[in-house]
């Protein structure tokens, strides 16, 4: 475990030891619930879920949702594990590397959204024959050590007999959000982006798509939706229907166009031309980049622990029922 998760895994146990109530609010039958979403990123990776905001699903099943934007899975996990949130919504290896380090109100995942890597590696220029071969000698942008986009990146890697420290040299120093930006400007000969920076460089002529993380790392539990353990006990009903009205967000995903989503969702990306997030959304979905029933398996918390440790940023197992429950997912509408 690297030095900088026990700083904020310290933190999270001095915050849990301070808590001495979770921020969301009684469960009434009478007035919605309040609960505090907050997000890793805002990201149109996240579709189902900005669908179910703009299209009322919480406000039907009776949540007055806030939502807040963590910039990081250890920020999320911050506001989480304190009290500021009542959900987070990040990769799940946050959850695994507090519960390691000994956090009593530990988070649960209870929703999974996303199935596959959200990111695509960029070039400088067409590559239409582009091998993964091509990144020998290069500087490539990549993200936090420990963090999901680099730790599939250099899965990925190796899976492609790469050495991701001897082979190329990757440049983990840029904050997130800031690569497409640093990228433009003249760092490094490729970048591994999320949307709308890999579109965004397309667009301007800046750099071109040659592959995506997402299809070539198979099936992943990119992102999940968790609680801590006792705000799970106490608002099960508010729970149950946040995951009732990520199902609706979900099936509307997957009964609409491209055309259609992107309409709907518009409203969460303002700054972003309605074309560009009709092509992010048809490139997510044609990657079929979100889970449709919401369920965490335990073959999928497996495989994220694996990579954990292949990174080498976890050392041993942690229990699968200790980090996970289906319970909402199972009885969703």
């Amino acid at each position: 475990m690297k030095k900088s998760w026990k700083k904020i895994a310290a933190a999270l146990l001095a915050a849990a030891m301070l808590l001495t109530s979770g921020c969301g609010k009684k469960e009434n039958t009478e007035e919605a619930a309040r609960v505090t979403l907050n997000e890793v990123a805002h990201s149109i990776f996240y579709a189902p879920q900005y669908a179910a905001i703009e299209l009322g699903y919480f406000k039907e099943e009776g949540i007055d949702l806030t939502l807040v934007t963590g910039f990081g899975a250890d920020k999320t996990l911050t506001a989480v594990v304190s009290g500021e949130a009542d959900i987070g919504f990040m990769g799940s290896e946050a959850s695994i590397y507090a519960y390691s380090q000994g956090a009593s109100d530990y988070v649960i995942n209870f929703a999974q959204l996303t199935q596959r890597a959200g990111n695509f590696l960029v070039a400088r220029e067409e590559m239409p024959a582009f091998t993964w071969d091509d990144l020998k000698g290069k500087k490539v942008l990549g993200g936090r050590k420990g963090g999901m986009p680099e730790m599939v990146f250099e899965y990925i890697l190796k899976q492609k007999n790469l050495d991701p420290e001897k082979d190329l040299s990757i440049d983990q120093s840029i904050d997130f959000g800031s690569t497409a930006a640093a990228f433009s400007g003249g760092a490094g000969d490729f970048t591994v982006e999320f949307e709308p920076g890999a579109t965004s460089l397309e667009k301007e002529g800046k750099g071109y798509v040659v592959a995506s993380l997402g299809v070539e790392s198979g099936y992943i539990p990119y992102t999940a939706y968790c609680a801590r353990e006792s705000y799970l006990k106490e608002q099960e009903e508010t729970v149950q229907h946040f995951v009732n009205a990520l199902k609706k967000g979900m099936v509307y995903v997957n009964t609409h166009t491209p055309e259609e989503i992107a309409k709907t969702i518009q409203p969460q990306f303002q700054e972003t031309e309605l074309d560009v997030i009709t092509r992010i959304v048809r490139r997510y979905a044609e990657q079929d980049t979100w889970k449709s029933d919401l369920n965490f398996e335990k073959e999928s918390f497996e495989l994220l622990q694996e990579l954990l440790l292949d990174a080498g940023e976890l050392k041993e197992k942690v229990p699968y029922e200790k980090l996970v429950t289906t319970k909402y997912t199972e009885k969703q509408k």
